[in-house]
């Protein structure tokens, strides 16, 4: 037997119903709670609150003095060990100046640093750290290096992780980020953004480069 349109509508009406009746119960519970709580249980809360605030406040001040909150490059190889030392979450972009694809990671990291200051996103020029390509195994530009408490926990290497294509959004790099656990990502891990969305393009090209100046997909390549 098919259900009708109309049937339908109202099945869909009656559960919206009982969802809002249930938020609007678990509302009047609160509600109902506060009312019976004298001064002093309410100025407990609100100390607390204000002390939770206060604690929030004070790390964002800490972070924002070690540099989180915006995306620089670092003047040294030295530098690099500083701050994995002093940030429990760090996103290192390995990149080289001649590489075009560098400058799309360049725009979406510098977007993502004032907006999760719980990691430190910093930039690292391969031709001034061979010591640093070398120890970390940095094959193939762009790359990410994803940290937590000073070990390596993730490799993000061209733009594969990100849909295989140039115009990745900002969203899908920050979900692959969390999936790294290097950022508090909000949305479903299990689902990335991008996938979600209509695909306006089916091939891409990829040519990202290797240091030693060869090639990595050079021929174009149609997305199965």
């Amino acid at each position: 037997m098919n259900i009708s349109e109309s049937q339908t509508k109202k099945i869909l009406e009656a559960q919206l119903y009982q969802a809002a009746q249930v938020i609007e119960d678990a509302v009047d519970q609160e509600i109902a709670k506060l009312d019976k709580m004298d001064e002093d249980e309410l100025e407990k809360i609100r100390q607390r609150r204000l002390a939770e605030l206060k604690e929030k406040a004070n790390k964002r001040e800490e972070l924002l003095a070690k540099g989180h909150g915006i995306y620089v490059e670092l003047p040294s190889e030295k530098d690099f060990f500083d701050v994995c030392k002093q940030s429990n979450n760090v996103c290192a972009h390995f990149f080289r100046n001649t590489t075009m694809r560098c400058a799309i990671f360049d725009k979406h990291l510098s977007i993502l640093a004032p907006r999760h200051l719980e990691c430190r996103f910093i930039k690292v020029d391969v031709e001034k750290s061979p010591f640093l390509v070398s120890r970390l195994g940095v094959r193939v530009l762009p790359t990410l290096i994803l940290l937590k408490d000073e070990k390596v926990v993730s490799h993000v290497i061209g733009f594969d992780d990100l849909g295989g294509h140039d115009d990745f959004s900002t969203e899908m790099l920050e979900w692959r980020l969390g999936v790294a656990g290097v950022v508090e990502y909000s949305g479903d891990l299990s689902q990335p953004p991008d996938t979600v969305k209509s695909k306006k393009n089916l091939t891409f090209k990829r040519s990202t480069k290797t240091i030693r100046g060869g090639r990595r997909g050079d021929s174009e390549e149609e997305d199965d």
